[in-house]
């Protein structure tokens, strides 16, 4: 077994939170991150598996550090957030909670939502807090998640209030639920200014939905996707990925996927991570990582997708996600963009740009160009609901025809992409500092996604309260 020399970071103890030395180490083709806490000993955790490799995957960035920054450096990171001085990123997203009730008890939540929760903030408090945020972080992109957002009637005011501070792409993080049985809802949402659904959508059999979500959703997820389409909202599909649960099914995502394109605007995967709510015999079990999810793609649609369409990240640290986009034609051809649509920012010197390019790309392409039509297919067995056949995807290379492209692109393109987000076990502070995916807390502070849903073995939080605690 071949061992190279380690990569020196920073992390922390999974059970106490303290600051402590981490290595990466490469043992074959894997490699992990290995790290000891004076009081509780050694962690040794799977990061990357296979190709392609973690060192080809790295792309070096100029640091930008915020100009607005609401935390103070005192114990450094990952204590100090606010964003601080000391971040090397600007943020090219801010999530905000606006509830912690859920309609659902799901296995794995980050958020530990659940039916009982505390009660919501006002919309003169939201308003508050995007006004902090747009003053910190500038016209990014915004994400409302919670708990269910949708659990709130008055989500639609709370997007108009989004625009009328400056944020042009709003999106909603939910189970669908709602959108399944409130067509209006959908409607008023996109009226109010909604960009985009970000759709919880872990597989097609609802075996997957019972073990994840504890029951049947997949007919609801459906509807979901149809009432969003036809009031106009693009979807984005939101799969979180556990090995031996639904990591055998994501070919068959990105086939139901493409059956309900252009409606449905791509794919991002999120393997599992181990925060807020999981089962405790997950804790440390084997992880599903980055290039196994390429691979799994290549394999699983037959070539459709190859590892090779896919980029590393121009925000984020490149070790956090990957890329690509297709453009998808009326007669099922699929053909992967490259240089031609390509979103990678892989140069030292292009922090700040690869953050606008960022924003930009996912504005473009997560949102439904006007006048698309519902393409009437709800089943992955390649036919319509309409009693006609979907047509077979094949996939196209080779010189794309600029007239086409430019006539095509804006709603006949369809992204994949997936994020690794951190949890305690696996925490890398390089990766953190980095990071353009911030949370607004409830006293107005920006904290990386990570940092902010980081829990201990015990449960302990950093930033995020506790449920009960009020937002």
């Amino acid at each position: 077994m071949k061992t190279t020399g380690p990569d020196a970071t920073e992390s922390v103890c999974p059970v106490c939170l303290k600051r402590i030395p981490a290595e990466r180490l490469l043992v074959a083709d894997e490699v992990f991150q290995v790290k000891r806490c004076a009081e509780h000993g050694a962690f040794k955790t799977l990061i990357w598996r296979g190709e392609p490799s973690l060192a080809k995957w790295r792309r070096p960035k100029a640091p930008v550090h915020p100009e607005l920054c609401y935390g103070t450096l005192d114990k450094g990171c990952p204590f100090d957030c606010g964003l601080c001085s000391d971040h090397r990123q600007l943020p090219c997203s801010v999530l905000l909670e606006v509830t912690d009730r859920c309609n659902l008890q799901c296995a794995f939540c980050f958020a530990d939502a659940g039916p009982k929760g505390t009660e919501d903030p006002s919309l003169e408090r939201i308003s508050w807090l995007l006004e902090r945020a747009m003053a910190a972080a500038g016209a990014c992109s915004l994400q409302l998640s919670g708990g269910e957002p949708t659990l709130r009637d008055d989500l639609p005011e709370i997007v108009e209030a989004a625009r009328r501070i400056g944020f042009s792409f709003i999106q909603v993080n939910t189970n669908g639920l709602r959108l399944a049985s409130d067509r209006a809802y959908a409607q008023r949402l996109q009226a109010a200014g909604l960009s985009s659904v970000f759709l919880q959508f872990d597989g097609v059999d609802d075996e997957i939905y019972r073990t994840l979500r504890g029951r049947a959703l997949l007919e609801q997820k459906l509807l979901a996707v149809r009432n969003a389409g036809e009031a106009g909202l693009g979807v984005v599909f939101v799969p979180t990925l556990v090995r031996g649960v639904n990591t055998d099914a994501v070919g068959a995502i990105v086939r139901q996927a493409l059956q309900l394109a252009p409606v449905v605007r791509g794919i991002h995967f999120q393997p599992v991570s181990y925060f807020g709510r999981f089962p405790e015999e997950e804790c440390g079990a084997d992880r599903f990582t980055l290039p196994e999810l390429m691979r799994c793609l290549e394999e699983q649609t037959g070539k459709l997708l190859k590892v090779e369409d896919f980029s590393p990240p121009g925000g984020e640290h490149a070790h956090c996600s990957m890329h690509a986009t297709y453009l998808y034609s009326a007669n099922g051809g699929l053909r992967p963009l490259g240089a031609v649509g390509g979103d990678s920012c892989c140069t030292t010197d292009c922090g700040s740009g690869g953050i606008r390019q960022t924003v930009d790309t996912v504005s473009r392409r997560w949102k439904l160009p006007p006048g698309v039509q519902f393409p009437n297919a709800t089943s992955t067995s390649g036919s319509c609901c309409c009693g006609g056949s979907a047509p077979e995807t094949t996939r196209v290379e080779g010189p794309v025809d600029l007239d086409v492209f430019l006539k095509e692109v804006s709603t006949r393109s369809f992204t994949i992409s997936a994020m690794a987000f951190q949890d305690a076990e696996n925490l890398d502070l390089e990766r953190l500092k980095g990071c353009c995916i911030s949370v607004i807390s409830p006293d107005g502070k920006l904290v990386p996604f990570c940092a902010y849903n980081l829990t201990s073995r015990e449960g302990k939080s950093l930033y995020r309260k506790q449920p009960g605690d009020g937002l």
